[in-house]
């Protein structure tokens, strides 16, 4: 039997096993339903003496599965900033893992190479970034952060005399870094990764916009003067989408030679879009930037980007030498400018799906998420026992459901969002979720699905209407 028959049988099975289950996303529930222990007792068990048939394996697996996956591909999620999969990126990761390439040279493959290349440059054009700055695509916005503020750490204490790839961190310079108080826990991880700790972190004070105030960052930076800095600024919060008014806050931190990062894990997306570019307005003036693939570019997960303007401390930061790899001259090696030596082509992906949306498709894509998160947070504050605490300013917005209870307190009210929003997960027609904001509970909608509709919109609002109807005392 030839290799590819083998092959066949079981592929042929898995596409009709994934068809199936995005033929269901539209309509099927959005939260999970199998408990723990149901789903320890079908995939957690003892490994057996003898191997299976692959057919058995898929199918077997597919089962076990059932009730323990969320909806997070379909139209219906709204907790937490997560797309869907493109067509052409879904595929495209498949056969990513059909060439089963390692992407960490151009030896390795010289195909996955010079795709790369093309998507850091499409990337840099689409988010408005310096053509000149190196890039890394990395598994997540965590990771790029990490890729970034390594080059950040080497370029830092590079002007301070100090070498922090030979001689490390022990008796290096100190590096302060200050930042938005709303910063993502993402960076400050990052920041404990790299050996600067979370005590190095001085979080400032935002407007009523959730935006760096410049007065806040320049009394900031006074305090450090003569100090190695890293100033960390915002391009979409994760609760209201703020972004930091980068066309005045970065040249005040140059002016003290402070290093300036961009997170802009969704963010970033919205230069791609007329109407929505101003608020990245100067974003370019800065040192590094952060973004996701697998958030509003809509490709599977594992898809992060990194863009450095200090190509040489990006590479000094990433890159190795070992006499028994092959080493291009002339084209561009991954591993010189991520953390991964082993890695898979995740660069197919988001090939994939740029050439499917094109320049127009990207911009509608943005654009028709942020009308939907408009949409929803206005819908559902519109209905007794919701509050509107904040709409969109893109596709991120809160709701609130206050105590109906004529002697609610804030704990009070903030014990009712939580149980409204687990009653809206429990009914399985959408996925959302809570956060804190400026100390209160909230529901958070996140648009970042190129599959949610307007019927997806309409569904939700029936959802949480069912659901303050039958909260204690949420009937008109």
């Amino acid at each position: 039997m030839s290799t590819g028959a083998n092959f066949q049988p079981v592929l042929e099975a898995t596409l009709q096993h994934a068809l199936t289950y995005l033929g269901g996303l539209e309509q099927g529930p959005v939260s999970a339903s199998a408990s723990l222990e149901d789903l320890r007792g079908r995939l957690s068990f003892t490994l057996a003496e003898a191997g299976l048939d692959p057919r058995q394996v898929i199918g077997e697996l597919v089962a076990g599965v059932e009730g323990g996956l969320l909806g997070s591909a379909g139209g219906r999620f709204f907790a937490w900033v997560i797309g869907g999969s493109l067509p052409a990126a879904l595929a495209a990761d498949w056969l990513t893992s059909t060439w089963d390439q390692n992407a960490a040279l151009y030896s390795c493959s010289p195909a996955e190479a010079v795709i790369e290349e093309a998507c850091g440059r499409w990337l840099k054009d689409l988010l408005g970034l310096p053509a000149s700055a190196s890039f890394a695509l990395t598994t997540g916005c965590q990771m790029a952060h990490f890729t970034c503020l390594a080059a950040a750490r080497n370029a830092i204490l590079a002007r301070q005399g100090w070498d922090v790839e030979k001689r490390g961190l022990l008796a290096a310079p100190r590096i302060r870094v200050l930042c938005n108080s709303q910063v993502h826990g993402s960076v400050e991880r990052t920041l404990r990764f790299l050996g600067l700790g979370s005590e190095c972190v001085q979080n400032l004070a935002v407007d009523a916009e959730g935006r760096l105030e410049p007065e806040a960052l320049a009394a900031a930076l006074r305090g450090v003067a003569g100090e190695p800095a890293l100033v960390l600024l915002c391009a979409g919060d994760i609760n209201i989408g703020a972004f930091d008014r980068f066309e005045a806050l970065i040249p005040l931190a140059h002016a003290h030679g402070a290093w300036v990062h961009v997170d802009g894990a969704f963010g970033l997306w919205v230069q791609a879009s007329p109407g929505l570019r101003h608020l990245l307005k100067g974003v370019e003036q800065a040192d590094s930037w952060a973004t996701d693939g697998h958030k509003w570019l809509n490709v599977p997960y594992d898809c992060g980007y990194a863009f450095v303007a200090d190509t040489r401390a990006h590479r000094a930061s990433m890159s190795l030498r070992a006499s028994y790899l092959v080493h291009a001259e002339e084209a561009r090696d991954p591993f010189d400018w991520n953390l991964e030596w082993s890695r898979r082509g995740r660069g197919v992906a988001t090939y994939a799906a740029l050439r499917e949306l094109g320049r127009n498709g990207l911009r509608e894509l943005v654009e028709r998420c942020c009308r939907h998160a408009q949409a929803l947070v206005t819908g559902i504050g519109a209905l007794t026992g919701a509050q509107v605490m904040r709409e969109p300013r893109i596709n991120q917005g809160l709701v609130r459901f206050p105590d109906p209870s004529p002697s609610a307190t804030e704990a009070d009210h903030d014990a009712h969002t939580d149980q409204v929003i687990a009653g809206i997960v429990q009914t399985g027609r959408a996925f959302v979720g809570g956060t804190t904001w400026r100390g209160r509970r909230c529901m958070r909608i996140s648009v970042c699905n190129w599959l949610t509709t307007e019927a997806d919109v309409t569904a939700t609002i029936a959802a949480v209407k069912d659901v303050l109807g039958d909260t204690p005392g949420g009937r008109p």
